[in-house]
């Protein structure tokens, strides 16, 4: 069945060309000048990747600190204790234990957005594989969310850093901002993330690495991006 698309849904498409890729700016120029919404949407970029994620060695994640923000309020959850405790706490995390905070995850706590962790710690909270996993807020060092520095942990997270995992299905989706964001803004962010992106990319990865890149936001059509300039670097 299909799905049915609201007015100003058929507005929005009206001004994209589905078979043309849009530089960056551009196609952020065109979702900004769609009809608007209610609320002020959240703006993402969605990647087709060409690995195989089933093959350890072609696994992408990262992290990209938004020079910008993301305009989200990011709640922190952190697994310390001691002098790393207190340091999240001064830092704003809105959530600091161990042993209790492991049992309240355990017993289903999900009211964070990210979950920072020491070397020491992480010893209990891999056992919360099964309940972080699946949200994808088990800590990792390779995002810099294992780490005995909490404070500049937290800091970073809500200043607008945000992390990316490739899934099953080898895509990516990253959010770059709130389409109330200057363009110029929306497009330091996207270029950012694009970078990151693009940095990411597995020794192991042959041939054309995003095989395509969409640009949209929450309630509006997708804009094709065309990645040349990044592909080249």
């Amino acid at each position: 069945m299909a799905t049915k698309r609201s007015k100003r849904y058929a507005v929005a498409a009206k001004l994209v060309d589905a078979k043309r890729l849009y530089p960056l700016g551009e196609a952020i120029k065109v979702i900004k000048s769609m009809p608007v919404a209610k609320h002020d949407q959240s703006l993402m970029i969605a990647f087709a990747l060409t690995v195989d994620p089933k093959q350890s060695d072609q696994m992408v994640r990262g992290t990209a600190a938004l020079p910008h923000g993301s305009g989200k309020k990011i709640r922190v959850l952190v697994f310390a204790k001691g002098k790393a405790a207190d340091d999240a706490k001064a830092a704003g995390a809105e959530h600091v234990g161990f042993e209790d905070m492991i049992k309240k995850c355990s017993e289903g706590f999900q009211d964070f957005d990210v979950a920072v962790a020491t070397p020491e710690a992480m010893q209990e909270v891999r056992k919360l594989g099964k309940v972080l996993g699946p949200r994808g807020l088990m800590p990792n060092p390779k995002t810099g969310t294992v780490t005995d520095d909490t404070a500049r942990a937290v800091r970073e997270c809500k200043a607008g850093r945000v992390e990316f995992k490739v899934d099953k299905a080898a895509n990516l989706h990253v959010l770059v901002g709130k389409v109330s964001f200057a363009e110029e803004l929306l497009v330091e962010n996207s270029r950012t993330v694009i970078d990151a992106v693009y940095k990411a990319r597995p020794a192991s990865a042959k041939g054309a690495y995003v095989a395509r890149a969409v640009i949209s936001a929450t309630h509006t059509p997708g804009v094709r991006l065309d990645l040349g300039e990044f592909a080249r670097k």
